[in-house]
């Protein structure tokens, strides 16, 4: 009989530290997709705040803290980190989505030019905010960034490009160490 023994999905490929800047990965409790049914958005926005303590974010924006996020992922919102609350499914489409993504968190005093190698949107502290969230692109994968600080960001990519995203923004570092 096997053992299966679970593994994060960037497991042995992280942590990455060159130059100014760290790559780590967040393992998150639950990554939960919530889509409100037809015409259901504030009572959605209700149920989460009065389960989770954070509201529906609003485009382009994410609610919460660390450890209890909502974050914007176009038509439908994640909900990262505690497990979602039965009430919400009275409002909301509700799908487990844990096992699905990685999700890293670059940070460090270079994290303008590091992105700037990563992704085709303008994510210049001056543009790109704490809070504020960008469906994109690293390199050629579609991500999503959630800005978490004024030197970090959390990247969700999809659980089966993690050693690919890490490769991209290891080699995107290595170049920012070498200027």
């Amino acid at each position: 009989m096997l053992d299966l023994v679970a593994k994060s999905p960037a497991a042995g490929l992280v942590p990455v530290s060159i130059g100014t800047m760290a790559l780590d990965e967040i393992c998150p409790d639950h990554i939960t997709f919530v889509t409100a049914l037809g015409g259901a958005g504030s009572a959605l926005s209700d149920a989460l705040k009065a389960a989770h303590g954070m509201a529906m974010p609003d485009v382009h924006r994410a609610t919460g803290r660390d450890g209890a996020r909502a974050i914007w992922f176009g038509p439908t919102v994640a909900l990262v980190g505690p497990a979602p609350d039965a009430r919400l499914a009275q409002c909301a489409a509700v799908v487990d989505q844990s096992d699905a993504w990685c999700v890293l968190r670059l940070s460090g005093a270079d994290l303008d030019a590091v992105l700037a190698r990563l992704c085709p949107v303008d994510m210049r502290a001056a543009q790109f905010k704490r809070g504020h969230v960008i469906r994109s692109q690293l390199e050629h994968m579609n991500v999503v960034y959630h800005k978490v600080s004024d030197t970090a960001v959390d990247i969700y990519g999809f659980r089966s490009m993690a050693k690919t995203m890490v490769h991209d923004i290891q080699t995107a570092m290595e170049s920012v160490a070498a200027r």
